[in-house]
């Protein structure tokens, strides 16, 4: 491979990735571990381990990134953590 197609591979990386959001799950002192690990599991298509995982993270972090994707993809998730009463922005 050239120096040339190296840069361009890597330009094109460095776009796809660009275009990836996170969907940021926030602490709060309203829902308990449960609820956070079921909503998870239930929406964002977790296994039970990863969504225990990332409510610890929350917890003592302040914050974790939940799932990952383009802006459009990511908009009825969040949504479905909105609803369900956690705190989670597209970001």
């Amino acid at each position: 491979m050239s120096t040339i197609e190296k840069i361009q591979e890597d330009v094109l990386v460095n776009e796809a990735v660009g275009l990836n959001n996170e969907i940021i799950l926030y602490n709060d002192d309203v829902n308990t571990f449960d609820h956070v690990i079921d909503t998870l599991v239930r929406v964002c298509n977790h296994e039970p381990l990863q969504a225990e995982q990332c409510a610890v993270l929350v917890h003592y972090k302040g914050q974790c990134a939940v799932k990952t994707g383009s802006y459009d993809e990511l908009k009825p998730y969040c949504s479905s953590l909105l609803d369900a009463g956690l705190s989670a922005e597209i970001q």
